[in-house]
């Protein structure tokens, strides 16, 4: 089918191919800061039980170095609002790249004749014999 369209159409396409691409890398991000992020709430949750004076350690790489309570507290906390903030940039970047997707879906549908917004979900046809 690619080697029937004229090249504009064809170049739309390749855009879709690489705005589908992006789409997975951003889904592939956010689900890994999502991850993340619930991992960093819920250790947070867990030094509300945890007495102050208690010995820590945190993990350096390969090694576990000790560290203050209120030292660990915070770290914590800033990471939680660091992740926060990346999940809601790749929440934000997902939607657009959704939008830039539907838009030129909705171009080469255009280009190729086939009918506007609302039209059948197979994809135009490539007509002509």
């Amino acid at each position: 089918m690619q080697g029937n369209l004229p090249p504009e159409a064809q170049e739309k396409l390749e855009e879709l191919q690489d705005l589908q691409e992006t789409a997975q890398q951003v889904a592939a991000q956010k689900q890994q800061a999502e991850t993340n992020l619930q991992e960093s709430r819920t250790a947070l949750e867990e030094l509300e039980d945890v007495d102050e004076d208690t010995t820590m350690y945190r993990e350096v790489g390969e090694l576990l170095v000790k560290t203050e309570f209120d030292e660990a507290k915070d770290d914590l906390e800033e990471k939680v609002d660091s992740l926060e903030v990346r999940v809601e940039t790749l929440e934000k970047q997902e939607e657009r790249v959704q939008e830039q997707f539907e838009d030129l879906q909705g171009e080469l549908q255009q280009m190729l004749g086939g009918g506007g917004p609302g039209g059948p979900a197979g994809g135009p046809g490539a007509g002509g014999a």
